[in-house]
């Protein structure tokens, strides 16, 4: 759920975004996309919705990843598309938190999924995940492969498991049949190594998920190092970030983990980070398709080269010199290493022996100086009887091209930062959406869409629904209630204020919340100032999202399938709420937490509706 904001930022910024990342010879020029498969679960930094809430719905315009992937192929018609499940709508289960007791059932849905892609957006995904850092199943993989080819899916490759080397790999050489259908051995965060059993499997070994780094200038030494380094030890032919870009809460889990920042639509502001410019060293000069040349990639002074063809003659080189502590990645553990400056001499044979200059580009990360260089062309490299010597300093990266192709776009600097509005109002009043979810919330349990209420006689016809009414398979540990966090985690004295519809009789419930502290996979931990309203005329205030740690409670006369108005006002140490506008409770002491989102959900996985929400 890392692109959540990106989606309602103004032009011309969205575009500018969105060119730095997938535009050709402009910034990243990404050569692939991964994405969620969406099944309402939390899956790091919210929900994703599903394109099957229940098993008699299909709906292929729900979230932002259709979107995001179309805007990819409309800059770069060639970029590689792959989709993976991290958590499962409830309904493939038929009540277990697992996928694949009903392989058949699994499999229809994830093929569901790419049939869709194809039929609404003319999308053509070209590789399919089992489930994210999760069990696979030989059964299911198998069924996944069979479903496929029935379904003229030939083109579509699996990818096998997104966890570790082993067990996939150990089961591909026993298991003859798997090993047919299995096309790559995707591995996260695997420290630039593999095992011997991946090697001798003779697949295609990629890294599948990795990086996911502060983007300072660390991150971008991280990003670097791995780039050449997963070929150069570990025979991996693709590295792939999470994540691609940083628009999400900053305080949500793995804060600007992206190649790049735009977490604030509002304002219009993102930075271009770092890492962006290291992505373009390899990929501005590189297609798929090319190949690795099979040389020893180890500077004999510390850091690594890797040597690229298209098998047309034409021959790229990227070198890095990345020290220990300024390429750190967040997982796994970096084993000390030492880089010292270093005079380095290639030689150019074969048919790069004609080869007379190679194009340059060049960035040194600059730490405690603080002035970096950035993805500089320098002036070209001549090459004398097939060689051309280099001195490399440390913390550097070059790229050696025959292309002449690169190039360093700039677009004007956007708007200066803002916090988020601190007055907020939003009516959910939209006829043709353009998103199914309203923008800058983000939904951290269940699912919050845009609704219309066709019996409604006109006050509340277009609302915002919660629909996810069963726990999905999880990935994480989604909370027993459901909420959508929105705002500044800065915000300390607020009025929130919606209207609420309570749909579930008896037992169903709702709230309204200020100073939300927590998100992501740490939903089920989540505090704050809770006002909470259910079915059977009650109310209560918690301090947290559980409900377990009570600080008032009584009688609201509030019914379910009726509108209510709902505030909760908190100021300084005190709390205070009101229906309809008639004060309920007052006066109620809260001490913690300080600060936090203001926020909306329900008591369980059921309906309800909001509507003409405000914050201030």
């Amino acid at each position: 759920a890392t692109s959540r904001l990106l989606v309602n930022y103004q032009e011309p910024y969205r575009s500018q975004i969105l060119d730095y990342l997938f535009k050709p010879n402009f910034g990243a020029s990404l050569h692939m996309l991964k994405v969620e498969i969406g099944g309402d679960g939390q899956s790091t930094d919210g929900t994703e919705p599903s394109h099957m809430h229940y098993e008699n719905d299909e709906n292929y315009f729900r979230g932002y990843e259709w979107w995001l992937m179309k805007e990819a192929k409309k800059r770069n018609p060639k970029i590689k598309l792959i989709g993976l499940p991290w958590t499962f709508p409830a309904w493939i289960g038929r009540g277990e938190n697992w996928p694949y007791d009903y392989p058949d059932v699994t499999a229809y849905y994830i093929v569901s999924w790419i049939l869709g892609a194809k039929q609404y957006h003319d999308l053509d995904i070209d590789y399919i995940g089992i489930w994210n850092e999760r069990a696979f199943n030989n059964k299911y993989i198998k069924l996944l492969r069979y479903t496929l080819d029935k379904h003229r899916l030939e083109q579509v490759r699996i990818i096998a498991s997104d966890r570790l080397w082993e067990p996939i790999s150990f089961v591909l050489l026993l298991d003859s049949e798997l090993h047919g259908v299995v096309d790559v051995i995707g591995a996260h965060y695997p420290g630039t190594k593999t095992v011997p059993n991946a090697l001798l499997t003779k697949k295609k070994l990629w890294s599948s998920e990795d990086y996911s780094t502060f983007n300072d200038e660390v991150g971008a030494g991280c990003w670097a190092r791995i780039l050449n380094q997963n070929y150069v030890n570990g025979n991996m032919t693709s590295t792939i970030a999470w994540n691609l870009v940083a628009s999400y809460y900053e305080e949500l889990p793995f804060g600007r983990c992206g190649l790049m920042t735009a977490k604030e639509p509002w304002s219009g502001h993102y930075k271009v980070e770092a890492p962006i410019w290291i992505t373009a060293h390899t990929t501005q000069f590189t297609q798929p398709g090319w190949s690795y040349l099979e040389v020893d990639g180890h500077l004999k002074g510390g850091g690594s080269f890797v040597a690229l063809t298209d098998g047309l003659g034409n021959l790229t080189i990227i070198i890095e010199t990345m020290t220990h502590n300024h390429s750190q990645c967040i997982r796994p553990p970096l084993p000390h290493f030492s880089v010292r400056p270093q005079r380095a001499t290639f030689y150019l044979k074969g048919s790069f022996y004609m080869v007379e200059t190679l194009q340059v580009w060049y960035s040194r990360l600059g730490f405690e100086s603080g002035n970096s260089s950035l993805f500089q062309q320098l002036h070209p490299v001549k090459v004398w009887k097939g060689s051309f010597s280099l001195d490399l300093d440390v913390d550097e990266v070059y790229t050696l091209t025959t292309l002449k192709t690169g190039q360093k776009c700039g677009c004007p600097e956007p708007p200066p930062p803002q916090p988020f509005p601190p007055n907020y109002k939003d009516d959910f009043n939209i006829r043709n959406p353009p998103f199914s979810e309203a923008p800058n919330f983000a939904d951290q349990t269940g699912v919050f869409e845009y609704f219309v209420n066709a019996s409604d006689p006109g006050d509340h016809v277009f609302t915002l629904r919660q629909v996810v009414v069963q726990r999905p398979i999880t990935w994480a540990s989604d909370a027993d209630q459901t909420i959508s966090i929105i705002g500044n985690f800065q915000w300390v004295n607020m009025t929130v204020t919606c209207d609420i519809y309570i749909e579930k009789p008896h037992d169903g419930g709702v709230f309204i919340a200020g100073r939300v502290d927590n998100g992501g996979i740490y939903v089920r931990r989540t505090k704050g100032i809770f006002f909470w309203v259910f079915a059977d005329g009650t109310y209560r205030v918690t301090s947290d999202l559980a409900g377990e740690e009570i600080l008032m409670k009584g009688l609201s006369g509030i019914r379910d399938n009726t509108w209510h108005m709902l505030t909760l006002n908190i100021q300084g140490t005190s709390a205070s709420g009101q229906v309809n506008g008639y004060p309920l409770w007052e006066n109620v002491t809260v001490s913690k937490p300080s600060n936090g989102w203001a926020a909306i959900g329900t008591r369980s996985f059921e309906f309800a509706q909001f509507d003409n929400f405000h914050v201030e």
